[in-house]
């Protein structure tokens, strides 16, 4: 059972997760969370940025004497700041997610961060992952989850971009068990999603080009073309 600790002044994130993880900790004392983090060692730590005495990020920076037994790090905060999501990011956390928290999608994203895939399939997950949260993606619609691998699968064939319609939506259609028309809507609705939050100027700041304005949004295979192109070239 993967080993979880909650650094949180609220317990019930703690109480939602018991019946899935093994909770070793939990506290929202920021000195607290790191003796207790460098000692007990956990498979992820789930941090509030707001904590007493030491804030999430000054934790994360301290936690970081634990290098190869270092814990994944997925930041909760009920302040959505552009700017707290980007640092969390660049620090190395592996999700950042806003208050109030679905447990459902939290267990998932856990589950997500510690799986035993090899470490090239979990770098490319968190990178994509990383760059849906901050240009504004929401992690808990479907469309998520379908651009991701969609953006995956182009990842790994490339001109599968070439075949959205015949390929690409039929292959994520029968992986998510739903049909093609869906993944289509889902992956469209949640580019509407991430353009009506105005974060146009993150995915120009990600790839150093002023590549969209406020009113050129991106089709799906434009968008997932874009992002794994940038996998590659950061490969």
């Amino acid at each position: 059972m993967k080993r979880i600790y909650v650094a949180d002044i609220d317990d019930t994130l703690k109480d939602a997760l018991k019946e899935n993880f093994e909770i070793v900790g939990a506290s929202g004392d920021g000195e607290t969370v790191v003796n207790e983090v460098i000692k007990l060692q956990p498979d992820v730590l789930v941090i509030e940025v707001m904590l007493s005495n030491l804030d999430g990020f000054a934790v994360f920076e301290k936690i970081k004497v634990l290098k190869e037994k270092m814990p994944k790090v997925i930041f909760i905060s009920s302040l959505s700041h552009s700017g707290f999501v980007t640092k969390a990011l660049q620090m190395g956390a592996s999700y950042f997610m806003i208050k109030p928290i679905n447990a459902e999608n939290l267990v998932a994203r856990i589950n997500e961060v510690s799986s035993l895939l090899p470490v090239e399939n979990k770098q490319l997950d968190e990178k994509i992952s990383n760059i849906f949260i901050s240009i504004g993606i929401p992690a808990h619609i479907k469309g998520y989850q379908f651009l991701r691998e969609a953006v995956k699968l182009a990842v790994e064939e490339p001109e599968i971009i070439s075949s959205i319609t015949k390929k690409l939506y039929p292959t994520i259609a029968e992986r998510f068990e739903t049909s093609s028309s869906k993944v289509e809507r889902g992956m469209r609705h949640a580019i509407e999603v991430a353009w009506n939050r105005g974060k146009i100027e993150n995915i120009n700041t990600i790839f150093g080009l002023k590549i969209y304005n406020r009113n050129e949004k991106p089709t799906n295979g434009e968008l997932i073309a874009l992002i794994a192109d940038k996998m590659l070239m950061d490969c």
